[in-house]
């Protein structure tokens, strides 16, 4: 295993085929990136090249946003080490949904005393995981399973327990327009259609404007880089998900963040229109 839990040189057994496509070797995983201290300042980047989450800080204190793969617990104490900072700095957890690519060190940080937060539409799954529906069915995923970048991305999030979704069964909920109670006072901006309670958070004091997986600078499915809609087939409804880029365009943030791929720095309405001039064409 490397450092954040992905499997390098284990035999994963069931790696030659699946579903008629070439399974990649485990080292196509080793994904890891270091912690990233500011990469906005008082903003803080973990996670892989493939999955995001962060913690934003306010007077020493600490909110999470989203929580990244179970198989984050691993490097989780070295990683706040890292920040200088421990577990119990952080307060709270805010979740822009219930996908289990960023809810899984949720339950850690819950032990160790922070508040964990989601739309009160999402919450549902987070206390009990299961499948995604609409346009969202994993059969919708099929006729990508020949690409090769779907194995090395989808495999490596397995790897890290994305098959093993935490729950949270005691989770306070928000909705629309909310300032939350926690470190840095973000505002809440609805986006649904990733998943029904799909959140965006504006850190305004921050400059920070966090947008899960409402857009991506990363396709999941392709490889493609640069601010872009979420890949259709992941979107429970793909509709609701490209009319949501209308809450967050006006958005006057200095960095954007993303659930997958690298920070954008050149303005929300110009990341909105690159990403809605691709899901025209």
């Amino acid at each position: 295993m490397d450092r954040r839990g992905n499997c390098i040189d284990c035999d994963l057994g069931y790696r030659q085929t699946y579903a008629g496509v070439a399974f990649p070797e485990p080292r196509d995983y080793d994904c890891a990136i270091a912690t990233t201290k500011d990469i906005s300042p008082r903003v803080h980047r973990l996670g892989t090249s493939l999955v995001n989450w962060y913690l934003v800080e306010e007077e020493g204190e600490l909110t999470a946003v989203d929580a990244g793969l179970p198989g984050f617990k691993k490097t989780l104490a070295a990683d706040m080490a890292m920040l200088g900072s421990e577990l119990g700095d952080i307060k709270a957890v805010i979740l822009t949904h219930s996908d289990s690519d960023h809810t899984g060190v949720a339950d850690e940080l819950h032990d160790a005393g922070a508040r964990v937060l989601i739309h009160s539409a999402d919450e549902p799954k987070l206390r009990k995981p299961g499948p995604k529906s609409g346009d969202a069915k994993p059969i919708n995923l099929v006729p990508e399973m020949w690409r090769p970048s779907f194995w090395r991305q989808f495999g490596s999030m397995l790897l890290s327990g994305a098959g093993r979704p935490t729950r949270i069964n005691d989770a306070q909920t928000f909705g629309d327009g909310e300032v939350l109670d926690v470190p840095g006072r973000p505002r809440v901006i609805a986006t649904p259609g990733h998943t029904p309670g799909h959140c965006a958070f504006y850190f305004e004091q921050h400059g920070a404007l966090f947008v899960g997986d409402a857009m991506c600078t990363l396709n999941v499915i392709t490889a493609r880089t640069g601010p872009q809609p979420f890949p259709r087939p992941m979107n429970e409804s793909n509709a609701d998900a490209l009319r949501s880029l209308d809450a967050i365009e006006s958005v006057d943030a200095e960095i954007t963040l993303f659930g997958h791929g690298e920070p954008w720095r050149d303005g929300v309405g110009a990341a909105v229109a690159q990403a809605r001039s691709l899901a025209q064409g």
